[in-house]
């Protein structure tokens, strides 16, 4: 039971794992890499706050996590299951935010995008 709910807790954490992964810093090396047109200053805007970090979404996974080891297993599950269910939602708003963004750039934009968006430690060979 252990197994589960320490793999259902990983979940949570994953769910955000992309946006954590845009530190100020990347951000900026990607808006440099793809020399955006003035036309698309806006969607890089409410692409960056999409993914932006959610004080409220942080806050309601650090009380999840403080929460979980005080409730017996059927109340455990209810929580991390409605918090995932959130985190989901948060994901598809991200989610969409990207795909409008990355519409709007050239394929050889898309293709720096898609280079500098991998995970840290990927393989960008593109083996």
């Amino acid at each position: 039971m252990r197994l589960l709910i320490s793999s259902l807790c990983v979940c949570l954490a994953l769910a955000t794992a992309a946006t954590a992964q845009q530190t100020p810093a990347r951000l900026t090396e990607l808006h440099d890499a793809l020399h955006l047109a003035a036309g698309q200053e806006g969607t890089w805007q409410s692409y960056t706050a999409a993914i932006a970090p959610d004080p409220q979404s942080q806050a309601r996974r650090a009380a999840t996590q403080a929460l979980l080891p005080q409730l017996p297993t059927p109340r455990r599950l209810a929580l991390v299951e409605a918090a995932m269910t959130r985190d989901f939602a948060d994901f598809r708003r991200q989610s969409a935010a990207v795909k409008a963004f990355y519409a709007g750039l050239t394929p050889v934009q898309q293709a720096i995008f898609d280079r500098q968006s991998l995970p840290a430690g990927s393989d960008q060979t593109g083996r």
